[in-house]
């Protein structure tokens, strides 16, 4: 029999019967997609779990960053962000026919470094989209602090962050908009899907107007778009929701080995802000030189065992960026980081 191989992550799947259970339901009303009513069940409770205002559930994170920007009206001019984040962030900017400013990187939390952001703002910057890097937030005080002194939006990417918390809330109750990723390599997952958590409750109603087409009935409010789940995504999300505290406290076990096996002076590991309660999401290391990292993949792959860069390349080098700023922390940690495989099913073998 080969040897079972090791991804850094794996999707976690509730027991098949819970599932099905919802599927029942679908198959009983035979009411599968636009606004039913499993998913109005699964906004209600996921709301209630993170402890928020508001909360808009779709259909990928990366139209969850479309939308944001759409809903507080940024439909041009520059939008600051942060280089070391998957490309959805970007991506997502240069859609919605903004242009991303990248601002570098603190080299020990990985977020954007707050420090760096006003030198970056402009007469034609519009907002700031920091992202929990790691679901570790941002030097949230400072970003918003400027943001109010420069009238700018503040679009947290919060991807990562699901079950995080910061000062005693949920790390995606900040900023103007928080958006949310539940593919299903996070660690509550929907299969696909993504959300929005809006400070503003005005918004937050343009926002769900604007994820399915921008009407209600025969009404035509505003030109929308089809970012609408299905009741099959939010079966998925219904099933999961029980078993994030249990994941996260097995994660936060295998993060704690990790710990313990790999030593600081070869493996440097992400700073924490206090205040912070983690999701363990993800464990990066950083290694001292990129030669050394891709030969430790080459010899982990050899053994069945696929970390992953996460993220390289620094997105200040992407080849369609025609504006890019220097990012060099960035780029030298993009060059020398990866994350080790962590999730819920992983076993202890020491």
């Amino acid at each position: 029999m080969a040897e079972e191989k090791i991804f850094v992550t794996k999707t976690f799947l509730p027991p098949i019967e819970e599932y099905e259970a919802f599927l029942k339901q679908i198959w009983e009303r035979d009411f599968l997609t636009n606004q039913g009513p499993l998913l109005h069940e699964f906004e209600d409770k996921v709301q209630k779990y993170l402890g928020v205002d508001t909360f808009q559930f779709v259909a990928n994170g990366t139209l969850a960053l479309q939308i944001a920007l759409r809903a507080l009206d940024i439909t041009d001019g520059e939008v600051i962000t942060t280089p070391f984040t998957y490309v959805a962030t970007t991506e997502s900017i240069l859609w919605e026919r903004c242009t991303p400013v990248f601002v570098d990187i603190d080299p020990d939390t990985f977020t954007i470094d707050a420090d760096k952001i006003e030198a970056a703002i402009t007469d034609k910057t519009r907002a700031i989209m920091p992202v929990h890097v790691f679901g570790i937030p941002c030097d949230i005080e400072k970003i918003d602090a400027i943001a109010k002194k420069h009238d700018l939006k503040v679009i947290y990417d919060a991807a990562h962050a699901f079950g995080a918390q910061y000062k005693g809330k949920s790390l995606m109750g900040y900023g103007d908009i928080s958006i949310g990723s539940f593919h299903a390599t996070k660690l509550f997952h929907t299969i696909e899907g993504g959300c929005l958590v809006v400070r503003d409750q005005a918004v937050s109603d343009k926002v769900e107007l604007l994820k399915r087409f921008g009407h209600n009935n025969d009404d035509h409010i505003l030109a929308g778009t089809n970012a609408k789940a299905s009741e099959f995504q939010a079966a998925m999300g219904l099933a999961n929701l029980k078993y994030v505290n249990g994941n996260i406290k097995k994660r936060k076990k295998i993060c704690e080995q990790y710990d313990s096996l790999l030593p600081d002076d070869r493996f440097r590991k992400q700073a924490v802000p206090t205040d912070t309660v983690r999701n363990y999401s993800y464990y990066p290391v950083v290694v001292d030189s990129e030669k050394t990292l891709l030969d430790m993949i080459k010899r982990l792959n050899k053994e069945n065992i696929f970390p992953r860069r996460y993220f390289y390349p620094s997105l200040n080098k992407l080849p369609y960026i025609t504006t890019a700023q220097s990012a060099p922390v960035s780029e030298d940690i993009a060059s020398r980081i990866m994350c080790l495989p962590l999730h819920a099913d992983l076993e202890d073998t020491k």
